[in-house]
Formats: C-alpha cells, structure tokens, sequence
C-alpha cells in the first residue's frame, strides 16, 4: 500500500492540495484524474519522490515499479538490462557480483559470492532474462532486438522498454504516468490483461478513457484542493462527481430562495408586533445561509463545428501509386486510395510508420515524391498538426484572442470571445500570450480557430495529445456531430471509436484499409 500523510504541495499562493491524507490499498487499481494543470504529473512526481512536497510524508512499500521517462539515460545499455533493472535490488547484486568475479578470489569474496547467489534465488534471478523477454514480447518488441542497445530500436520501442521495466520484478506498487501513449491497440490490450491480474497497488495518470474504464476499480480525483476517491471506473466517477455537484448547486440556490422568502417576512413585520416570528425568521436564515461552494475543476468545453457554406465533391481525395520519404527512406511506398464526402477515417498504428506523413500529403503541407494525389472539387481543409508550432507561431507577441481574430477576415470581437468561452479561455485567459499558453491550452486555441472558419474537410493528427479526458469527450461529439469529412490520426480508442466509420491501418507490412468501426475492424482481427 501507499499511505500519503497530511501532503500540501502549493507553488507561491498556488495551492494544488492542501494536508491530504489518504491510503491507496493492496489489490485495488487507483487511476489518478483531473484538468491539465491540476497537479496529476506533480502528486505522482511526489509519490515517486522525484520532487518533495511543501509539507507532508510518503511511505512506500519496499518494491515500487515507476514508469521513468528520463530515455537519453539508457540509450547505450543493452535491452533486456534495461528492463531487469526494475528490480533495484537483484540488478544491484548482479552488478556485485559481476565485480567480484574480476577480483582475485579470497574467503571474504567467496562468502559474499555464496549471499549474492541466495539473493539472486529469493528474487527468481535465475529466470529474470525468461521473465523480462516475457514482457518485452506483450509489449510487440520481437526477440531480435532483445540483445540490442537502446539506440540501436526506434524511439517507440525504447519507450516500451521503460514501460517494461516498470512492470518487472514482481513490484508491490505501480507507478504510470501515460503508459499508452507509445503502444499500439495490440499492446494497449495486453497491459490492460496484465494489469487486470496485477495484485498489488496501481497508480495510473492517463488521458485514455478506455483505458481508465477497462483498468481501474477506483479513481482518485484531484479537486478542491484535495483527493477525492470514487469507486468504479472513470465513467462511474464523472457521473457520481457531476451528481454531487448538481445537488449541492441545487440545494444552495433552494436555501437562497427560502432565504429571500424569510427576509421578505422580516422587512414586512419588523417593526410590528410580530416581533418572536421575526426573531425566529432571523433564526432560520442564520441556520440556512448556504456555504460558499469551492471552484470545482468539473469543466468540459462546449465544441462544434459550423455546417460547410458548400459541399465538397464525391470524392475529396485520390491517391494514386503515391511515394513519400525523407532523406532517402521511404516512409509512404505505392499508396493508393480514396476517400470519399462524408467519411470519417480513423488512422492508426504505431508512431514512426508515417500517419503524420499521410496527413501532411492530405493537407496539402507537404507533396508526394511520385504518383498523384487529387483534391476533390471544393474541397476546404481545416489542419490540425500534431506539432502545434507548425502552426501557432509561439514568437510572435500576440495574445489568443488576437490569433484567433486573424484567422478569417470580418470576424466581429464577440465572435471570437464567444468561441474562446466555448473552449475554457474566460475573462482574461482570452488575452494571454500565446507563448505563454500551455499545450493543452494551445490545442484548444486550435480548435477554437477551426469553430471560426468554414471548411467541409477536418484533418486532425493525433489532437489528444494535451487533452484532458473532458476535452477529448468534447472533440469526440464535435466531430461525430460535423457534416463534411474527417481524417482523424490518434491513439486514442474512444476518439476512434465514436467518430471513424473507416479505418486506415499502418501495419508493418504496409498499409490497409478497413471499410468500418475499429470495433470491427478488432474483432476481425
């Protein structure tokens, strides 16, 4: 178990929680929510003890596995090292014993060689190469490239890699912060089985709400400066967490209007001779006066997009025997496809095999090296990249609200503080400068620049990435309610699942194309 004991973490007059206390149990799988910002990544940073608290203590249990992302670290180790390094203490004794081997043998060393083999056998040293090849194969990372260094697997690998440390040696707690966020739906599926088995004490940060959903039996929420803790999956919270907080807005504004009922009683017969009814009034008003109902962070932006001024044609894109590559590797080989007015095409598969390049063809920011691609008649392409800066210019002073009114000529100031409202940036938020916005803050700019303009083609490239799980759910029936084409590049399972009717697969061997849900297209699989 993890027990947190009276924690306070403030930065200046910034209170993110404030002497919270709380015990996360054995066998229970605890997922850790909240708005960017509200202070998931720091409460686990605590836990982990890569930063100290304001005031407060945290006891662990003796075996903790932590998802690390400190990468350029490991880049010159061998793989399976990598992974059998989750265990703290047997790494530790190979490394020892490793040393002694090198030394001239004595009495002392043989001793000390005799306890390290003891230690190696209480922590099934013996079988740890069998143990870590096991997880490295879940995770999709095939036996060629076990005995490989670091630098020598692509980047999504070495991710993996770290996710796989975490998980070995048999930890008593877990500790995640995003650990979807490099793995296909084929790897997403085998963490959710083996945590479902894990019996020790899980602490997941994710902004994976199908993730949340299959994985957690309780979710620990950071609000009013404190942890609230509900049991059931992220679905079951939100409906129980916005329950609550409707009751108590209710049963304030019915003292407020019981309150306003009795001082009308008390002004009318003041100075009468009423005079024991209008103290008992006076009474009642003391008993009833509603208590000030702290800031919650329950906030969900309002997103949709316009009706397309004109249709687009019957066929907005066609590539025919399409190239594309980079330096002379080929990313995109002899790719041919339509898509059609009206499509909603999910695109997936792992990062590195050319999802960013395929859309960047689309939107037309990039061109093929060979073949053709056709844009279909009146096609009008709204583009949302995956690296925002291709597209917010963070150094150039200008504030949000004075981007957003440059992007389409004629706008009037309450449309674009309107449309700003819609997506969270109230009163003075709409004039922050844009260098100084967050990601997740950016991404919603975006957004918001995409409700101001008129477009029948929405392309978006992996638009979760700095979404909190409210924004996502946003983006999610924004784009399932839209009436022209969407191309949307993700990993995320319910973004796809609730607005792609087609899929586009980027598998190992090539690209494919699936005519229906990802539901379908799993379950064929």
């Amino acid at each position: 178990m993890i027990t947190l004991n009276e924690i306070t973490k403030a930065f200046g007059i910034r209170v993110l929680f404030e002497k919270v206390s709380f015990t996360f149990n054995d066998g229970n799988r605890y997922g850790l929510t909240g708005p960017n910002g509200c202070g998931k990544s720091t409460l686990l940073k605590i836990i982990m003890g890569m930063i100290d608290p304001t005031s407060g203590t945290v006891t662990l249990p003796a075996r903790v596995g932590i998802l690390r992302q400190n990468i350029e670290d490991y880049l010159a180790m061998n793989v399976l090292d990598v992974v059998i390094m989750g265990n703290e203490r047997l790494w530790g004794v190979f490394k020892e014993r490793d040393d002694l081997y090198e030394q001239e043998m004595t009495d002392d060393i043989g001793i000390r060689l005799g306890e390290i083999e003891e230690i190696i056998a209480e922590e099934d040293g013996y079988s740890a190469e069998a143990n870590a090849e096991k997880l490295l194969i879940g995770m999709g990372i095939g036996g060629e490239h076990h005995t490989l260094a670091m630098h020598q697997i692509p980047l999504d690998m070495q991710f993996r890699v770290l996710l796989c440390q975490a998980l070995f040696g048999d930890p008593q707690a877990l500790l995640l912060d995003e650990p979807t966020n490099h793995l296909d739906l084929e790897s997403i599926g085998w963490l959710e089985n083996f945590l479902k088995n894990y019996r020790g004490t899980l602490i997941v940060v994710s902004h994976d709400r199908h993730f949340l959903n299959a994985v957690t039996t309780h979710i620990a929420d950071i609000d009013y400066e404190t942890i609230i803790v509900y049991p059931g999956n992220y679905d079951d919270m939100f409906e129980a967490k916005t329950a609550v907080r409707e009751r108590a807005e209710a049963d304030s504004k019915s003292k407020e209007k019981k309150i306003s009922q009795l001082r009308e009683f008390v002004a009318r017969f003041g100075a009468g001779t009423r005079a024991s009814q209008v103290q008992s009034r006076l009474r009642e008003i003391d008993r009833l006066q509603p208590q000030d109902l702290k800031k919650s962070n329950i906030q969900r932006p309002y997103l949709r997009f316009n009706v397309p001024t004109k249709p687009s044609g019957k066929i907005v894109f066609k590539l025919e025997n399409v190239d594309k590559g980079y330096g002379g590797d080929p990313i995109i080989k002899n790719l041919s496809l339509e898509i059609h007015k009206g499509d909603r095409i999910g695109v997936i598969g792992n990062n590195g095999r050319g999802k960013t390049t395929l859309l960047k063809l689309l939107a037309q920011v990039h061109a093929a090296d060979s073949g053709t691609i056709e844009f279909g008649h009146q096609s009008m392409i709204s583009y949302f990249p995956q690296n925002h800066n291709d597209l917010v210019d963070k150094s150039v002073d200008e504030t949000g609200f004075e981007w957003l009114r440059g992007r389409r000529a004629g706008l009037y100031d309450q449309d674009v503080r309107s449309v700003m409202g819609k997506m969270l940036f109230g009163g003075d938020d709409a004039f922050k400068k844009i260098a100084a916005l967050s990601g997740g803050e950016t991404a919603r700019l975006i957004l918001a620049s995409m409700m101001l303009t008129d477009h029948n083609v929405i392309i978006l490239d992996e638009p979760n990435n700095h979404l909190d799980l409210e924004a996502v759910s946003a983006l999610a029936y924004g784009l399932a309610d839209y009436k022209g084409t969407v191309v949307v590049a993700s990993h995320d399972r319910d973004l796809i699942s609730q607005v792609a009717n087609k899929i586009i697969v980027f598998e190992e061997k090539g690209i494919k194309f699936y005519d229906g849900t990802l539901e379908e297209y799993l379950k064929q699989r």
